[in-house]
């Protein structure tokens, strides 16, 4: 019986690109620091997912407040370094909630990423603690309160290196001021 139905499907590849959007970037966890239900990243967690992801021509979703129906981007770089987990990507202005994403994002209304995934393997610390190990990693979220209040996103231009170097810089003027007054 023929219910007339027809499906077709579009592989992501060279052919078909994603043009649109405003680029974001930030960390959606770091290593060795709780979050606010005191599970803790160890550094690594995330290498074989991301290995496994790659391998089989996958990425990690881009979702807004973790809602599977809410996709809003791509993230176009996903990797671990030393510090934690860094995500680059692109807010579709062609979706109607990535739109409103970037307009948040950009007004300062909503800086949060948080993490959907699948714990493989944890241990408990001393302090009763979870040492998650190793995480299957599905999708990474836009959310309005983070459960790791570190993990920010900002519009690409305003990463956390640049707030590192605005800190470094008030840091010398202050010291300069401070040697002006000395003289």
């Amino acid at each position: 019986m023929e219910s007339g139905l027809e499906q077709k499907f579009c592989r992501f590849d060279e052919e078909l690109t994603v043009t649109d959007g405003m680029s974001i970037e930030g960390y959606a966890s770091f290593f060795n620091d709780p979050d606010k239900g005191g599970d803790i990243v160890a550094k690594g967690a995330y290498a074989a997912s991301l290995k496994r992801l790659d391998a089989e021509g996958r990425q990690v979703k881009m979702l807004w407040q973790h809602d599977p129906t809410e996709p809003i981007g791509i993230w176009n770089e996903v990797r671990e370094d030393a510090r934690g987990l860094f995500v680059k990507g692109r807010l579709l202005d062609s979706v109607g909630r990535g739109r409103e994403a970037a307009a948040l994002i950009a007004a300062g209304a909503i800086d949060g990423l948080s993490i959907g995934y699948r714990t493989v393997r944890a241990t408990k610390d001393d302090k009763g603690r979870r040492l998650l190990q190793e995480l299957e990693l599905w999708e990474v979220s836009l959310v309005t309160f983070p459960m790791l209040p570190s993990a920010r996103v900002g519009a690409k231009g305003d990463t956390l290196a640049d707030d590192m170097m605005r800190e470094l810089a008030a840091a010398f003027e202050g010291a300069r001021r401070e040697m002006a007054q000395m003289r």
